[in-house]
């Protein structure tokens, strides 16, 4: 039977008296009273919705920027025009450019975390659906990662906008910061997160919308918050 550290048995002792969900300023100052490990976790949020993913319109996806940033960033790429590539660098494109960077990546080239795209470079970006789909790096207008407005996209999701989208049991997982944040700042994602879900709800979706949500460190449990 494997041992339980101090910091998990406290830590489950805390979780048990916080059971009842807690407004999203109170559940934060929970989530900090745990006892932490020596890095600097990432804090999760996951709301459980009351939505049919098997139904096209139910079928949420997006991308969030927080207010108060989320303590990463990202590794972006832009499908574009040449006149508009150097100013997509400038706004922190790791690469930028049309034909050129398909053929880039057709050659085995995967060193970024998120692709952008204006509407007229899709007919170049379609050649790249077996390998940008699996890995889920494919541009979409849904992600908000086909946009006219290649420029300030990229600019966002190098400063760690965030792509969400609902999974087969009606689930959408966030990050919505790290846990050295103040409290007022993760407080302010968390509503900003939980305002954005809301905003998002889809007019056939009956009943309760919003079932559960959760906070949670990488090494902690999860603390419920009233919604």
């Amino acid at each position: 039977m494997p041992t339980i550290t101090k910091r998990t048995k406290a830590n489950r002792e805390i979780a048990e008296k916080n059971q009842n969900p807690l407004p999203p300023a109170e559940a934060v100052k929970v989530l900090k009273s745990f006892k932490a490990p020596k890095f600097n976790q990432t804090v999760d949020v996951v709301v459980n919705l009351g939505v049919d993913p098997k139904q096209a319109d139910q079928q949420l996806r997006g991308a969030i920027s927080f207010p108060k940033g989320v303590g990463k960033t990202a590794r972006v790429i832009c499908f574009c025009q040449s006149d508009k590539a150097v100013l997509a660098k400038a706004a922190g494109a790791v690469e930028a450019g049309a034909e050129d960077l398909v053929q880039k990546i057709e050659g085995g080239w995967m060193d970024f975390d998120v692709a952008v795209a204006s509407p007229d470079m899709m007919r170049v970006v379609s050649k790249l659906g077996k390998v940008l789909g699996p890995k889920g790096l494919m541009p979409s207008p849904k992600a908000g990662t086909v946009t006219p407005d290649v420029v300030n996209a990229v600019k966002e999701y190098s400063a760690g906008k965030i792509e969400y989208r609902v999974d087969t049991f009606g689930n959408v997982h966030s990050i919505i910061g790290k846990m050295n944040f103040p409290e007022a700042d993760l407080a302010a994602n968390l509503e900003h997160f939980l305002s954005i879900i809301h905003k998002v709800k889809p007019a056939t979706s009956k009943g309760t919308y919003i079932k559960k949500c959760v906070i949670s460190g990488t090494m902690t449990p999860g603390v419920p918050v009233a919604v």
